[in-house]
Formats: C-alpha cells, sequence, structure tokens
C-alpha cells in the first residue's frame, strides 16, 4: 500500500472514531440532570474515595496563599460548575484524581519550612552505589553532545506533558469509556501518591550533587534545570530555568514521577493497543535513560517510580479488562459484554423457544411437529412428491420445481413435510400405516439426464 494511501486510511479511521466518539457523549448543559442521577444513585463504601477528594482539597486551600482569599475561592467553585454540567462532568469526574494530584503539587510549596521534613542528600546515591555497584545516572552524565541533548528533551521536557493527553485521546477514540475512567483513576492516584512521598521523603536529585556535593540542603534554595539548561542555551531561551527554579517540589528526586508517567503510559498502551506495544516501551526506556543523563534522577529514583506505576495499573485494572474486552471497540465491547452474558445462558433461553423433553430413558427427544414448521418460509425451490405423469412432472419423469404462485400454493399445501424425527423414528410410524421410508409411498424421483 502506498504510503499516502495508508496516511489517508489513517486519517478516515481516526476521523471516523471521533465522529462516533462525539456521537456518545453526553451534551446536556443542564445541571439537573446530574442531580437527578445523583439522586438515584446508590452510594456504596466504594464511594467515600470523595471524601479524599474534599478533605484534601480543603486542606490545600486553607494554606494556599497564592492566589489569596477571596479569589483562591473561584477554584472550588469553577470545579464544582464543572460536575453540575453533564457535558464537563463525564471527562472532569473520572479524572479527579489528577485534579487532587495537581492541587497537591502545587500547594505543596506554601507548607511552613518548620513542619518539613529534613531533607536528604546522600541517601540516593548511596542506595544507587549498594544496589547498582556504581553511581549510574553520573557515569551517564560523564559524555554530553548537542544532538544527545536533543534527544533525551524531546521525552522528558516535552513528552512528558503531552504524551498524557494523547494516550487519554486514543482511550477515549478507540476503547470503552470504562478505560478512560480507569486511565483517570490509576494515572491520578499514581501521582498523588508520588508528591505524597516527595513531600514526607524529600530526597535531592543529582544536579544538586553536581553542583553542591553533599553538603546539607535547605528549602530556600532554588531548583535547578540541570541538564536542561544546555537545551535553553541551545534555543537561547530561559524557559526551563523559569520553570524549575520556580518548582513547588525542588526535593523530589524520588520517586521519579516522570518515569512512572512513562510506565503508565507504556502499560496501558501495551494492554490496550498491543500492536504499538513495543514502540511505547521504547518511549518508555528512552525516558528512563534521559532522566539519568539530564541529571534529575538517580537509577533508584527510575526503578521507585517504575514499580509505582505498576502497582497502581494491575490494582485498579477490573477482571472484565484483562481479557478480549481490554482490545474492543466502543460498540464492540457492547457487543463482547452480550456474547458473554449470553454465553452463560442455554440456547433455548437464547432464542426463546421451548425446550425438548427427554423420554423416560433420558437418552432421546420427542420433537412436536411445531419444529419442522420452522422452515416453512425458506426460500426453497419445492418439489411435488407425487408420481411422475401429465401435470405432475417432466418427460423424463423428473418432479418439476415450483416456482411462482405454484411455489407459493406447494409451501402452504406442504407445511409439514417429514420431520428428522419422523426419519429417524420410521419403525414406529410403520404401524400407523405411513413412513416415508418404509411402505414404498415415497419415491425418489430419477436423476435427470440430458437428451
Amino acid at each position: 500500500m502506498p504510503p499516502r494511501s495508508g496516511l489517508a486510511l489513517t486519517g478516515n479511521r481516526i476521523y471516523a472514531a471521533f465522529v462516533a466518539a462525539v456521537g456518545r457523549m453526553d451534551k446536556s448543559l443542564d445541571p439537573r440532570d446530574t442531580l437527578r442521577r445523583l439522586e438515584k444513585h446508590t452510594f456504596t463504601w466504594s464511594d467515600s474515595v470523595y471524601l479524599i477528594h474534599v478533605v484534601n482539597s480543603v486542606f490545600w486551600l486553607v494554606i494556599m496563599r497564592v492566589p489569596g482569599f477571596p479569589l483562591k475561592l473561584l477554584i472550588p467553585i469553577l470545579h464544582i460548575g464543572l460536575l453540575l454540567v453533564p457535558f464537563t462532568s463525564q471527562f472532569f469526574l473520572p479524572a479527579l484524581p489528577i485534579t487532587t494530584y495537581l492541587m497537591t503539587f502545587y500547594s505543596s510549596q506554601f507548607i511552613p519550612n518548620n513542619r518539613r521534613p529534613s531533607i536528604s542528600v546522600s541517601v540516593l546515591p548511596t542506595l544507587e552505589s549498594v544496589l547498582f555497584g556504581a553511581n549510574i545516572s553520573d557515569l551517564l552524565t560523564r559524555f554530553t553532545h548537542p544532538i544527545l541533548d536533543v534527544i533525551a528533551w524531546i521525552p522528558y521536557g516535552v513528552g512528558h506533558f503531552t504524551v498524557p493527553f494523547v494516550v487519554a485521546i486514543f482511550l477515549w477514540l478507540f476503547r470503552p469509556k470504562q478505560v478512560l475512567h480507569l486511565w483517570g483513576r490509576a494515572f491520578g492516584w499514581m501521582n498523588f501518591v508520588g508528591v505524597v512521598t516527595q513531600i514526607l521523603f524529600p530526597c535531592s536529585a543529582p544536579w544538586y550533587e553536581v553542583i553542591f556535593g553533599l553538603t546539607p540542603a535547605e528549602y530556600s534554595m532554588k531548583g535547578s534545570p540541570g541538564g536542561l539548561l544546555r537545551i535553553d542555551n541551545l534555543f537561547h531561551g530561559h524557559g526551563y530555568t523559569v520553570a524549575f527554579s520556580n518548582s513547588p517540589v525542588v526535593f523530589g528526586a524520588f520517586p521519579s514521577l516522570h518515569s512512572a508517567c512513562a510506565t503508565m503510559e507504556a502499560l496501558f498502551l501495551a494492554h490496550f493497543f498491543p500492536q504499538i506495544g513495543n514502540y511505547a516501551w521504547c518511549y518508555a526506556a528512552l525516558l528512563y535513560w534521559a532522566t539519568m543523563y539530564l541529571t534529575h534522577h538517580y537509577l533508584i529514583d527510575v526503578v521507585g517510580g517504575s514499580c509505582l506505576a505498576t502497582a497502581f495499573f494491575y490494582l485498579y485494572l477490573p477482571d472484565e479488562l484483562k481479557g478480549p474486552l481490554a482490545t474492543a471497540s466502543p460498540s464492540g465491547a457492547l457487543a463482547n459484554g452480550a456474547a458473554a452474558l449470553a454465553s452463560a445462558r442455554s440456547k433455548y433461553e437464547i432464542y426463546d423457544i421451548e425446550e425438548p423433553r427427554l423420554d423416560g430413558d433420558g437418552a432421546s427427544y420427542e420433537l412436536s411437529s411445531d419444529a419442522a414448521s420452522d422452515e416453512e418460509d425458506t426460500g426453497i425451490a419445492y418439489r411435488s412428491p407425487g408420481p411422475a405423469g401429465p401435470g405432475y412432472g417432466t418427460a423424463n419423469g423428473a418432479a418439476r420445481p415450483l416456482v411462482g404462485p405454484a411455489a407459493k400454493q406447494a409451501r402452504r399445501s406442504h407445511k409439514h413435510t417429514a420431520s428428522i424425527a419422523s426419519l429417524i423414528r420410521a419403525d414406529d410410524r410403520v404401524e400407523d400405516g405411513w413412513s416415508p421410508i418404509g411402505n414404498g409411498s415415497f419415491v425418489f424421483p430419477p436423476t435427470p439426464t440430458r437428451a
């Protein structure tokens, strides 16, 4: 297939999936629809997770200093409004764990320094040397090159912020909505737990060791872009320098949320899109290297982040999405679900017919004449079972096929033909004076021959 044809086919498929996804959306803008659904909802223990969202939001709003009061009240008001409107709620409700993580990440900078735990400077490099025999991240930074800088920058400085949206869009287009909801829960709670770990166990990154050695660190210190400083110099900008210098979490080396996000993305793509699984893991491996090459994480951080992502993926992955439904399309998922439900029923329940009764010996079936009449509407050309002769058959004695009005009349007059049960139990029917094979009343017409 020519490249242009392949691209056109892919584009048409994405467009068709987009149209179908838009058609599945709830387009209501009336908050009363959401309130009515809330009234009909049966609350369970699993719904208690929303209390975590409420308590977490209240806590961070209280200590948040920028924006100040009362402007910061616009944050929960806007969020509640988005949750009430059905059109926006279908996206923001599954994304609640992600918004909880983002609020935790941003507001953690306002924790008073005297309430924070001490910063660990030597734990991570020591663990790396003990577990892996050397400081791997230090070895990877011994040789740098502009080409390597760009290769590392693409996944670390660009892909980390864009690939999660790409994965979410693909799940929305090509997989059932349950998969998109799973992505929101697993990705959001993974990042939330990772940020909380960084707040409770602050550790310095390799860039700190390069600049300050193993001297004690303080919260008043600004962050550093590390190897991304070379990207700023390459493009004559200051974007990464400004971003990392004002990062809310400066000493958040462990676990690496860059590697955690890449691992989660690779797990989702490999599981729900197996055909691109190898490419997803290649991207994740490239990002693992980039985190260390750019002096932002130790190898132990990368391993910790990957383990965190794997744990949350399999913790939230339901059993029904571990089988064929994982690769089913949004419409195919419904069909497969119906098939799975139907497989649990007998064939008689599926087709709503009466189950045949067993004989006394439990070995044979007694079929009624109604079973044979099910074929009365088929389009088969009937042959008259009457004797050959004028008006009945052809010159060579073969029965004449009935078509048109004659065929219609024949179907009416021969509705109850010999059933399979009649053929099997012919000996019993002979005693009643009729048998299709035992009394000579049924004669097979001779095979037609050519003149």
